[in-house]
C-alpha cells in the first residue's frame, strides 16, 4: 500500500531577539544546548533560541562592514547565505554545522558552533573545492548548485540542493561524511579531500504549474527522510520570487513515497526552509520548522508541525 502523509500546523509564532529585533530569513534550524541555533540567511548572527529568550550568535565576520544584507540596500550578492543547520558532533561533544548553498563564490563557507562552558564557541572556513566537487558530482553548472538542506543519519550528511524544475534541474543530494565536513571546517583536513557519494534525484512534484524543490531535510530514527519543499517561481538559484504553495515529502532511500501540503496559516503560504526533529510518538512525528518569507521587514515564523504517517 502507498504511503500517506497528512501535516497539520499545531503552532505559529514570531522569532524576534530579545530586544524587540525581528529574526528574519529564517533559513535553518538545529539543536543546541537546551534550545536550538537558528540559521538567517541574510546575516552573519544566528538566533539561540531558548525557553527563556532569544540572543545573537556571531557566526562569521562583517561583510565590507554589514552584518545584514537586504537587495533593497544593494548588500544582498554580499550575503555568506548560511542555509544549512545540521547536529554534528566535535571532539565527541554535540555542535551545529551550518553550511553556504554555494550559489555564489561568497556562500561557500561552513560553520561549527559548539558550547565551552555554556557559551557558543565558533570557527569557519572556506570550502570552495569541496563545492565544486558537489557541483561535478550533481552535473551542475556552478551558477545552478543551492544546497538548501541537510539530514544527518550517523555519521553521513545527506546534502541536498534544491534544483529548478523551470531550469531543467531536479532536487538532488549528494552524501558526505560528516567526520570529513568537520574536519575541513576545523582546519584538521582539505575540503578538496572530503569524498563526496552517488547523486540521487527526487522527483516532488508540481503545483499549479510550479516545480516542488528541496528546501531541507531530517533524518528519521527509520532511517526514512522527511523533506520540506516549497514551490516558488523563480528561473535561477539566486533571485526569490512568489512562492505558491509549501510540502512536506516521505523518502525511503530515493524513492520519494508521498507528498503533502503545509496548511497555509491564516491564509499565508509560509515558506518553510529549515526542520529539526522534536520527537517521534508512533507514526507521529513531531518537528519544529522554521521560515523564511523573503521579507526583511518581517520577523520570521516559528512553526510546530505534526505530521502523521501511514
Amino acid at each position: 500500500m502507498p504511503a500517506r502523509v497528512r501535516v497539520y500546523v499545531d503552532a505559529a509564532r514570531q522569532l524576534r531577539f530579545d530586544d524587540g529585533t525581528p529574526v528574519t530569513a529564517a533559513s535553518g534550524v538545529a539543536p543546541l544546548g537546551n534550545g536550538w541555533l537558528v540559521a538567517q540567511d541574510d546575516s552573519v548572527i544566528a538566533a539561540w533560541r531558548r525557553d527563556d529568550g532569544v540572543v545573537p550568535v556571531r557566526v562569521l565576520p562583517s561583510v565590507e562592514g554589514h552584518d545584514t544584507f537586504d537587495p533593497a540596500a544593494g548588500t544582498k550578492h554580499l550575503k555568506p547565505d548560511l542555509e544549512v543547520a545540521c547536529p554534528a558532533e566535535v571532539d565527541g561533544e554535540p555542535a551545529v554545522l551550518l553550511l553556504g548553498s554555494g550559489s555564489s563564490p561568497r556562500r561557500m563557507r561552513g560553520v561549527l558552533v559548539r558550547l565551552v562552558d555554556g557559551r557558543p564557541e565558533v570557527r569557519a572556513a572556506e570550502l570552495g573545492p569541496l563545492y565544486h566537487h558537489v557541483a561535478e558530482r550533481l552535473g551542475l553548472p556552478m551558477d545552478h548548485l543551492n544546497l538548501e538542506g541537510a539530514s544527518r543519519s550517523g555519521g553521513t550528511v545527506r546534502w541536498f540542493n534544491r534544483g529548478n524544475l523551470m531550469a531543467g534541474f531536479r532536487s538532488a543530494s549528494v552524501d558526505v561524511p560528516l567526520e570529513g565536513l568537520v574536519a575541513a571546517v576545523l582546519g584538521r583536513g582539505e575540503a578538496a579531500a572530503v569524498p563526496v557519494g552517488r547523486p540521487l534525484e527526487y522527483e516532488l512534484g508540481e503545483v499549479e504549474g510550479v516545480g516542488l524543490a528541496v528546501t531541507d531535510a531530517i533524518a528519521l530514527p527509520d532511517g526514512r527522510v522527511l523533506l520540506s519543499a516549497a514551490a516558488e517561481d523563480t528561473p535561477n538559484a539566486v533571485d526569490d520570487g512568489p512562492v505558491v504553495a509549501t510540502a512536506v515529502a516521505l523518502l525511503d532511500g530515493e524513492s520519494v513515497q508521498a507528498v503533502a501540503p503545509i496548511p497555509e496559516v491564516d491564509g499565508h503560504v509560509h515558506k518553510v526552509e529549515g526542520l529539526a526533529l522534536r520527537r517521534v510518538e508512533g507514526a507521529t512525528v513531531h518537528l519544529l520548522a522554521v521560515v523564511d518569507d523573503d521579507d526583511p521587514t518581517t520577523p520570521s515564523a516559528e512553526l510546530d508541525l505534526r505530521v502523521e504517517l501511514a
